[in-house]
């Protein structure tokens, strides 16, 4: 449906403090977009958002957020393994200024966008935390930026925690075309981060496949830092590695008139689905700092 180029490499759109930067232009689409900053200790980074709106969001470390001449404490966590973070929001066209006394990384998701809203905040024990699925395809995700959550124009956000071993994004399914009440048409980034082993980094695995209208087509190792982005096409599994556990933020946008994340299961596995209820959770979940460290 797009000329997308589905694989974005960590470093591969770095300049200065900024490691990742998705526009739209780059994407090949017309809504969703994400900027990854590195900040050090007393660093500061301003974003003109022009015709996005923006969603900021801690990976690590603590930030002011300045939304034109509104400020807003970013509590922000250890790392992305450490439960949810709090969330700032800046409406279409706002500036927006991170600065972090002790350094951190931090992520702008951001999608095209009509109205402007007023800049808002988020406490990271506002955010609703979801335990998805059961067995293996048991995971964790933080629904800090879904309608009902955090208000937007086009934006939908969340995060999602993948015990090693276990499956996300699975039964695979698709949101590619705007189907009344059964299917919302979104752009989707998805942002990977990969637990550290005893050894060094961690890797993990990215389904997408595409149908009658779709030519989409990756399987990629995914590492810290990179992106793969889903204009179309069935999407998952996501696959964390045993011994790995799995990150990724996803970002999407799109064209309809209505708010929404409805999604569509690819008939040949959504059976899977019936299977969970004869199954617990993974105890591993909820994962949160304090069962990290203990």
């Amino acid at each position: 449906m797009t000329d997308t180029q589905p694989l974005v490499r960590a470093g591969s759109t770095s300049h200065g403090a900024v490691e990742l930067s998705v526009t739209p232009e780059l994407a090949g689409w017309q809504h969703s977009g994400l900027v990854v900053v590195r900040l050090g200790a007393g660093d500061t980074y301003e974003h003109h958002l022009e015709h996005d709106e923006a969603m900021v969001v801690s990976l690590s470390g603590a930030a002011r957020v300045s939304v034109d001449e509104e400020d807003f404490d970013l509590v922000g966590r250890r790392d992305v393994f450490s439960g949810p973070s709090d969330v700032v929001y800046a409406g279409r066209g706002s500036t927006v200024s991170l600065a972090s006394a002790e350094g951190g990384r931090f992520a702008i998701a951001t999608a095209r966008c009509e109205r402007r809203l007023p800049a808002a905040y988020l406490p990271a024990s506002r955010v609703p935390v979801e335990l998805r699925g059961a067995g293996q395809a048991s995971r964790q995700v933080h629904n800090f930026g879904v309608p009902g959550v955090l208000d937007a124009d086009r934006m939908i956000a969340c995060e999602v925690i993948t015990p090693g071993g276990n499956w996300s994004s699975y039964p695979p399914h698709k949101h590619d075309e705007e189907r009344d009440g059964a299917e919302t048409q979104l752009e989707e980034i998805y942002y990977f981060e990969v637990a550290d082993g005893p050894a060094g980094p961690g890797m993990a695995y990215q389904r997408v496949y595409g149908h009658e209208r779709s030519t989409t087509d990756v399987l990629a190792e995914v590492r810290t830092g990179d992106v793969v982005l889903i204009p179309d096409g069935w999407h998952g599994p996501s696959m964390a590695v045993p011994g790995y556990d799995l990150y990724f933020l996803n970002v999407m946008a799109g064209p309809g008139q209505v708010r929404a994340w409805l999604i569509c299961d690819d008939p040949a596995h959504a059976w899977v689905r019936d299977t969970w209820t004869h199954q617990p959770i993974d105890p591993r979940l909820p994962l949160h700092e304090q069962e990290r460290t203990s």
